[in-house]
């Protein structure tokens, strides 16, 4: 058991790898066996007698486990369900994420270490929990299963933060993040590549196929928006977005040419796979967290990198094609142009009179999927948001949405301080990555809903948690272990 432990050590991440492997291998050949000679029956057994009770086993005897996988399977859920699985994969995601808290409990009753939680993110972030939680009560909503359904993935995903910030306590542990996430992203974007220029596999196409609505949304101008493994070309385009700000920033970092190298391959891969997304509020994202990061890191040298890189960005917006990617590319950035922007914007200032006369919204799920399926026939069941600010307004009203504004104020605000505290170079950069990423996100979360899907709804807590554990890792390498311990 104490060789398990050790393996489980920041200093021993390639075997982390190499246990990983082995054990989805043997699930895998064991399901595979199950299900061949049992079938559904048989394969229902091996899940309870054998995987769940492993699970549950090594989410709690090793947190750090529990972090990677629960990160692992937040990026591959959705490709899971693609495949028409009648399985809640959903609730497993939710069960794991119940197991960590209860684990994160447990370690913090032998290693307790709450001052890492007096600070202004973790305040707001407990504001905003107890008001969704709160909403069960509003007496404008027209459902309370709407709440229920809706409260696991604006609320209940939030506590990650906790688990992360209490997990994540040392630079190996970071890259080994790091790298996980990057591998799964070259995953996707070889995947979109796949889907661009091979086709969809067989059961996607017939998804589509069997679906006008969907059609009309993803087939434009003779071509398909590509989704990648994810639930929908925004979430495809978003994650992407994020990566491709990673591997910038990481570039910052004390690393080879041989890395650096790396990193803008990843870069260029990433930001390529972007555009076959259609997602044209993807495309200024990463401009816009270049500007941030022009600020933060003022000098005559990113002065020359942020003018180079705004020419080129000009020229291909004002460029003249007839390339129907780049076209949809330029209409980003000529919103007035955008047919579609017309009617957000329409829909908008509609439900604005809604949105001034109740404070506190119509509740968790008036609108959407949830909306739809339980209160179908509600004014708020008809409405599509295409926002995350303007559905936080519409269900939780303006109350609601100054609490979540003042939560990335506040997130960015101390990001940004922390960034100038730190003076490891490593993990400055990392500090940076987090700061632009959530800057971006809080951009993209106006045109679209940037946080409600697989797997930026659990790593966003992951984005925010890292600003503080960045700080509390310098701290710890300029302060004697004597005075300020980090593990405790």
């Amino acid at each position: 058991m104490a060789a398990l432990g050790d393996l489980f050590s920041e200093s021993n991440s390639n075997k982390l790898y190499i246990l990983f492997g082995i054990i989805i291998l043997i699930v895998s050949l064991g399901f595979s066996l199950a299900f061949l000679l049992g079938g559904i029956a048989g394969g229902t057994t091996v899940l309870f007698s054998v995987v769940i009770p492993l699970g549950l086993f090594l989410l709690i005897r090793y947190p750090k486990f529990g972090v990677v996988a629960y990160l692992i399977l937040s990026y591959l859920v959705m490709y899971v369900l693609g495949f028409g699985i009648d399985f809640p994969l959903g609730t497993v995601m939710d069960a794991i994420l119940l197991v960590l808290i209860i684990g994160f409990f447990i370690n913090q009753k032998l290693r307790p270490n709450w001052l890492m939680f007096k600070n202004p993110i973790t305040a707001i972030i407990g504001i905003w929990i107890v008001y969704n939680v709160l909403q069960v009560g509003n007496p404008s909503a027209e459902s309370r299963m709407a709440w229920l359904y809706t409260i696991r993935s604006v609320a209940a995903v939030m506590l990650s933060y906790f688990i992360f910030s209490y997990q994540i306590n040392s630079v190996k542990f970071i890259r080994l993040i790091f790298k996980i996430w990057l591998t799964l992203s070259v995953l996707a974007a070889i995947y979109a590549i796949k889907q661009e220029y091979i086709g969809f596999f067989d059961y996607e196409q017939r998804a589509l196929d069997e679906n006008p609505l969907l059609q009309s949304l993803l087939f434009i101008n003779g071509h398909w928006r590509k989704s990648s493994i994810f639930s929908d070309p925004v979430a495809f385009s978003y994650n992407m977005v994020v990566s491709s700000i990673l591997c910038i920033c990481l570039l910052f970092t004390p690393v080879s040419k041989g890395k650096k190298a790396i990193l803008v391959g990843l870069i260029a891969l990433f930001m390529t796979v972007m555009l076959y997304s259609g997602t044209r509020a993807a495309y200024i994202l990463v401009p816009a967290a270049m500007a941030m990061l022009f600020v933060l890191k003022l000098s005559k040298k990113m002065v020359v990198i942020f003018s180079i890189t705004a020419s080129v960005l000009f020229v291909l917006v004002f460029m003249p094609t007839s390339n129907s990617t780049l076209i949809r590319f330029q209409s980003a950035f000529k919103p007035s142009e955008d047919a579609s922007y017309s009617v957000r914007a329409e829909n908008q200032k509609r439900i604005q009179p809604y949105i001034q006369t109740h404070p506190f919204g119509g509740g968790l799920g008036a609108t959407g999927v949830w909306g739809v399926r339980f209160s179908p026939n509600s004014f708020l069941a008809q409405f599509p948001p295409d926002s995350g600010y303007v559905r936080v307004a519409v269900e939780v009203g303006f109350v609601g949405l100054f609490l979540i504004c003042s939560l990335f104020f506040i997130v960015l605000k101390t990001g940004i301080e922390n960034y100038f505290k730190i003076q490891d170079p490593e993990l400055k950069s990392y500090c940076l990555a987090m700061v632009l990423i959530v800057f971006a996100i809080s951009i993209g979360n106006f045109p679209q809903e940037a946080i409600v899907q697989f797997p930026l709804s659990v790593y966003f807590y992951m984005f925010i948690a890292l600003m503080n554990i960045t700080l509390r890792l310098d701290l710890a390498k300029q302060v004697p272990d004597n005075q300020l311990t980090t593990n405790k």
